[in-house]
């Protein structure tokens, strides 16, 4: 059995049939770091980090803009097959440094009219009025990041700020204030390719992080350690069998951090010194016994700079957690001993040098492991992989001529992801998504009888009905999208086409063919049936009942492909 069929496995089986992961083999190997259990005969990739000198074709391209972006169309796939592979990695990691405009009020209405802040106009920086305009403007926030994911062009940014969406979480229904969320999603954009050292600095004292957390109300009176642990658990150490950091540790670093708060009239963090414990703050062996000295005044918030400077000193630990972290975000979620000795080992090895994070992407995404077959189609798409992906391959078009339409549409996608377990802003818990973490699972966890079904219900509705609001119309225009393909008219290179812009695992030659004589030829056998049909409508364009037998036939295609189970690999 190799990776692909066990998750072919895992997302074909109805509930009805049991729980697959329970019937896999008994024999197993052990996973290095979490010694987690795995099947023994699932085959992983053993090449190394050496750069891929092989074919660039549509496999290897493929791959690259799947793992590295939200989705793409075809004319953006044939602009990169026309480049090499060091010139894309490079293009998709130069990113931007300007930040993309902020939210809007996209929000008053007869309803409700912010007092504060005009229609169209910023609230990043208003007053932070009532708990009814910081719930609109919450709203505002979470459509502005689903549309910053679903209007990128090829880029990797989005996907890095949503691993570090993923890895420093915060929620908005923690926060409650839609001006934090903004700034730390801003932190978390300016920082995608910073330095993690800094970036761990920067977040600490993030007045989201203060509150989603409880750095506001960690005071010498009543020292709080939940973001102490967490700084080294979840951000920083991890748990795995190096990370030997004790429960003194926890609560000397909490008292480390007393003192920081929130100012909700300057968006910003303070540090209050009177609320520092001031005392001496002692580390175990693991931290080669560093002793804090307390300090008083404003000089207490040095000691914040001191933790993080001692925590790093644990270089080895922090380098291969993050590593494997962003190898399992980017490649595959199992990590063995190979994988381990031959990947993570060297990748670390470098990211520890100066705690950059972009060379060490660069270097995974141009190395022959990457590229290994055994890594292609074996990524189950995440709900905003999956309905970013189906937005952007067929062209759909978000409406942007109106804030107010613009934003809704926004929202909607947002809200068909966290029907289907992601809800951007709002991560389950402070670990982030079961699906990036969970032993032994991972992202199969995406897949459940529940989430497969809704997710084929709701891309459905832009194939059909589409999604309406205020006069316009979030859907598919299937004529204009198979007219941008070589060769519409022919219905076995049209499925080619299509089949190679939606699916890493190609569909069988048998399984094509009984798509296309069910939807494009409606059972007959001859090709030109569907060539004929196309034909009549290119000669009589406002021909509507001509027009609506080539729709009908593509919806039908469309259903089919998408309903397939490799359309949610990746």
């Amino acid at each position: 059995m190799n990776r692909r069929q066990l998750l072919g496995l895992s997302t074909l089986k109805s509930s009805k049939e049991g729980d697959p992961l329970k019937q896999a083999p008994i024999q197993v190997r052990i996973e290095p770091e979490m010694n987690v259990q795995l099947p023994t005969d699932i085959t992983i990739a053993s090449s190394g980090l050496s750069t891929y000198s092989g074919a660039w074709d549509t496999p290897q391209v493929t791959h690259l803009l799947r793992r590295c972006t939200f989705g793409f169309n075809w004319q953006q796939l044939q602009t990169v097959k026309n480049m090499n592979m060091v010139d894309t990695v490079d293009m998709l990691l130069n990113v931007s440094s300007t930040a993309p405009n902020p939210p809007v009020n996209n929000y008053n209405s007869t309803q409700y009219t912010d007092p504060d802040i005009p229609f169209g106009q910023t609230w990043i920086n208003a007053p932070i009025g009532d708990g009814q305009s910081n719930g609109y403007r919450v709203g505002s926030y979470k459509s502005w990041f689903m549309g910053q994911m679903f209007d990128e062009q090829l880029s990797i940014r989005e996907k890095m700020v949503w691993f570090w969406h993923n890895h420093l979480v915060t929620d908005t229904n923690t926060v409650q204030d839609a001006r934090y969320a903004y700034k730390y999603n801003a932190l978390l954009r300016k920082s995608i390719f910073g330095n993690f050292k800094q970036l761990i600095k920067d977040i600490t004292i993030d007045p989201a992080m203060l509150r989603y957390l409880n750095g506001y109300a960690n005071t010498k009176a009543a020292p709080d350690e939940n973001y102490g642990r967490e700084l080294m658990e979840l951000f920083t150490l991890g748990k795995g069998a190096d990370s030997q950091y004790t429960e003194d540790d926890v609560k000397a670093a909490a008292r480390v951090l007393t003192g920081w708060a929130d100012n909700y009239l300057t968006i910003d963090s303070l540090f209050i010194p009177n609320r520092h414990d001031t005392i001496d703050k002692q580390f175990s062996s693991f931290f080669n016994n560093t002793k804090i000295t307390g300090k008083s005044g404003v000089n207490g918030a040095d000691e914040t700079d001191e933790l993080i400077e001692m925590i790093f000193t644990k270089e080895n630990v922090i380098a291969k957690f993050i590593v494997r972290k962003l190898y399992r975000y980017f490649v595959y979620y199992v990590i063995d001993t190979d994988v381990e000795n031959n990947i993570i080992v060297p990748l670390a090895n470098q990211f520890k040098t100066n705690w950059e994070i972009k060379p060490v992407l660069e270097t995974l995404l141009k190395s022959e492991h990457f590229y290994d077959s055994l890594n292609m189609a074996c990524y189950i798409k995440n709900p905003i992989d999956f309905f970013g992906n189906y937005i952007k391959q067929f062209n759909v078009k978000i409406p942007n001529k109106d804030i107010a339409i613009q934003y809704q549409f926004w929202y909607l996608l947002g809200f068909v992801s966290s029907i289907v377990a992601m809800d951007p802003g709002d991560p389950p818990n402070v670990s982030g998504w079961q699906a990036y973490y969970q032993t032994p699972q991972y992202y199969e966890l995406w897949i459940n009888t529940d989430t497969i079904t809704k997710r084929g219900q709701y891309a459905d509705y832009f194939n059909y009905s589409g999604y309406s609001f205020m006069g316009e119309i979030l859907k598919i225009d299937h004529i204009a999208f198979v007219d941008s393909l070589p060769k519409p008219e022919n219905p076995t290179e049209l499925i080619d086409d299509i089949c190679t812009l939606f699916f890493q695992l190609n569909l069988d030659a048998a399984r094509k063919n009984d798509i296309k004589v069910t939807s494009l030829l409606s059972g007959q056998v001859s090709d030109h049936y569907w060539t004929d049909l196309w034909n009549s409508y290119k000669t009589n364009p406002t021909d509507t009942t001509i027009e609506n037998m080539v729709i009908s036939r593509l919806q039908l295609l469309f259903y089919f492909l998408t309903n397939q189970a490799e359309y949610h690999l990746a």
